[in-house]
C-alpha cells in the first residue's frame, strides 16, 4: 500500500509541476505580448511626433542609422521616413544643402548633418545635471 501512496503523491507532485510550468509560460508569454504592445505604441507616438517636429524627424533618422545589428538596418533599407521631409525645414539643414542630400540618400544623409546639433542638445543636456562641472 505505501507504494501505491507514493506513486499517487508522485502523480500530484508531477501534475502541480505541469500546472506550475504552464503558469509560468502564461505569464511569460503575456509579459512578451505588453512588451511588444508598448514598443508598437511608442514607436507610433515617435512617428506621430516626427510628423510634427523635425528634430524628432532626423532622431528616427539617426536611430535606424546606428542601429546596432545589420539586419535590423536592413529591415529600414525600403522604408522612407514620412517625416524625413520635414528635416531640411530647419534652417542650419537647409543652409548646408542636406535637404537634397537627403532626399537622394533616403533621409539618410540628414543624420550626419544634424548629428552635431544633437550632440550639442545632449551636451546642453549634460550640464543641465551638473556633470560638466561648468
Amino acid at each position: 500500500m505505501a507504494e501505491t501512496e507514493l506513486q499517487r503523491a508522485e502523480q500530484r507532485y508531477a501534475q502541480a509541476k505541469a500546472r506550475l510550468q504552464a503558469l509560468k509560460n502564461r505569464e511569460a508569454t503575456r509579459e512578451r505580448k505588453m512588451d511588444t504592445r508598448r514598443k508598437v505604441i511608442l514607436g507610433g507616438a515617435l512617428l506621430d511626433l516626427a510628423n510634427r517636429d523635425s528634430r524628432a524627424a532626423a532622431m528616427i533618422d539617426r536611430l535606424v542609422h546606428n542601429l546596432p545589428r545589420e539586419q535590423d538596418r536592413k529591415a529600414f533599407d525600403d522604408w522612407v521616413n514620412p517625416a524625413s521631409a520635414l528635416i531640411p525645414s530647419t534652417g542650419t539643414d537647409a543652409q548646408s544643402g542636406a535637404g537634397t542630400a537627403a532626399e537622394d540618400d533616403g533621409g539618410r544623409a540628414a543624420v550626419d548633418t544634424s548629428a552635431p546639433s544633437a550632440t550639442s542638445t545632449t551636451s546642453a543636456s549634460d550640464t543641465g545635471t551638473g556633470r560638466s562641472g561648468q
